[in-house]
């Protein structure tokens, strides 16, 4: 999500003054076309601006770019699909409008596309297949190229860690050695140990994670919990299906577990925090700890005040039932009212290619491509590496139904009430989640 949803929210115009992009294209723009490719504002997508160079280069097609802040990107480019606009002719979508983009014929499918320039999905990443391109889900049916990876994980203070006051204090308290941790109740211990400690004659604080209330945030953030704890969308044998999945009682027991990671750990005025205010916590030295998507963890590390040799990077830990994460990332898809589809379709031919895909690797975007990720110098090529694989191989994704947004908002109600507004217990929170839920599908005709 998100990302997918998701430097972060950064005025447009000063994205596209950073970048050249708009207005000033190539010289190669008077040899042929140019297409304009749509996505969000963030560092991964100046990464795309330098990567698409070679394309223009190599075709004689030029590039225009359209990146809208996170905040305002769900709205302007659904708003544009739903219009049938012609803005965009390539678009990075969130992994949950594969199913409504689909169904309402917005992107165009790739099938036979792939099939003539023998792309193949085997390709790439089983998590990224099913997550950005295939809908309905688990079907050979192709609606975009998985173009940026992405999953949540964690950041921490490799040099608060380190100080051997932090080191003796803590082996004091929990009687284990201070590390990376490898279950979610380790991390509550480290945030409750950070919690008001104070460093370098600092106050700080133990956990930045995610509570946003308006878009996507907070249910980016507590599936951490929820999937660890045993939380199932519906019943793998009976699709939509929910009763005793989305409601169980482990799954309650998750809901928990956040809203106390919540209450006892995070800075002061954290009740709406997402990918942006994460980075603030984080860069600014407040937190121990940082939930955030692995899209952002090439720049914190550069970052010349918590970057480098203080920052260290982990995977979602362990709950009592499994160890997942939440999917982020999109794929790159072909729009249906585009007047360039040859064009754009050029472009995904152009970067679905193994030596592009490697360059967007170390431009600081995140590959979905087995020849990258499969690579034995791949865990080694960056600090997060190795932990950005891992995560990918154990993602869960959001619902990407057609009616994503509806239950996107109930969900978003009914746990940021419980976790940061104190109303109700977590098992009327998750039982009126049901609820919410089966009223939306019951309007879309589901069956269950």
């Amino acid at each position: 999500m998100k990302r997918t949803m998701k430097t972060l929210v950064v005025a447009c115009g000063a994205v596209a003054a950073a970048l050249g992009v708009g207005a000033g294209t190539t010289p190669a723009q008077a040899q042929g076309k140019t297409i304009t490719l749509c996505w969000a504002a963030w560092d991964p997508a100046n990464a795309l601006v330098e990567l698409s160079k070679d394309f223009t280069a190599k075709s004689g097609i030029g590039m225009k770019f359209e990146f809208v802040p996170w905040t305002n990107y769900a709205d302007r480019f659904l708003n544009e699909l739903n219009s049938h606009g012609s803005l965009c002719d390539l678009i990075i979508g969130d992994s949950q409008w594969i199913g409504g983009a689909a169904e309402n014929g917005q992107y165009v499918k790739l099938n036979d596309f792939f099939k003539k320039e023998g792309i193949s999905m085997d390709d790439y990443m089983p998590a990224t297949v099913v997550g950005y391109s295939e809908w309905p889900k688990n079907t050979p049916n192709y609606w975009a190229l998985p173009a940026m990876g992405d999953a949540v994980g964690w950041t921490y203070r490799k040099d608060w860690f380190a100080r051997p006051d932090v080191q003796k204090d803590f082996k004091a308290k929990y009687g284990r050695e201070i590390g990376v941790p490898k279950t979610l109740d380790e991390l509550k211990d480290i945030a409750q140990f950070f919690q008001g400690r104070e460093i370098d004659g600092k106050k700080v604080y133990g956990a930045s994670i995610y509570t946003e209330r308006g878009s996507e945030g907070i249910t980016m953030g507590v599936s951490n919990y929820l999937y660890d704890y045993g939380f199932k969308y519906d019943d793998p044998k009976k699709p939509y299906a929910m009763d005793g999945f989305v409601n169980s009682a482990n799954a309650v027991k998750g809901l928990e577990a956040y809203k106390e990671l919540y209450k006892c750990c995070t800075p002061p005025g954290a009740s709406n925090s997402y990918m942006s205010e994460g980075l603030d916590a984080f860069k600014s030295g407040q937190v121990a700890l940082q939930m955030n998507f692995f899209a952002f963890f090439p720049g914190l590390y550069k970052d010349p005040n918590v970057g480098g040799d203080k920052i260290g990077f982990f995977v979602n830990p362990a709950g009592p039932a499994a160890q997942a994460t939440q999917l982020g990332g999109q794929g790159i898809s072909v729009v249906s009212y585009s007047k360039n589809q040859a064009e754009a379709l050029q472009y995904i031919k152009w970067f679905s290619g193994g030596d592009v895909q490697k360059k967007w690797w170390a431009l600081g975007g995140y590959s979905c491509a087995k020849s990258v990720l499969n690579d034995p110098s791949f865990p080694g090529s960056a600090p997060f590496a190795k932990e950005f694989l891992q995560s990918m191989g154990m993602v869960v994704d959001f619902w990407a139904e057609p009616s994503y947004a509806q239950l996107l908002q109930a969900e978003q109600k009914r746990v940021h009430d419980y976790v940061v507004a104190d109303k109700g217990t977590a098992q009327e929170a998750l039982d009126g989640l049901v609820k919410d839920w089966k009223a939306i599908f019951k309007e879309e005709g589901k069956k269950f």
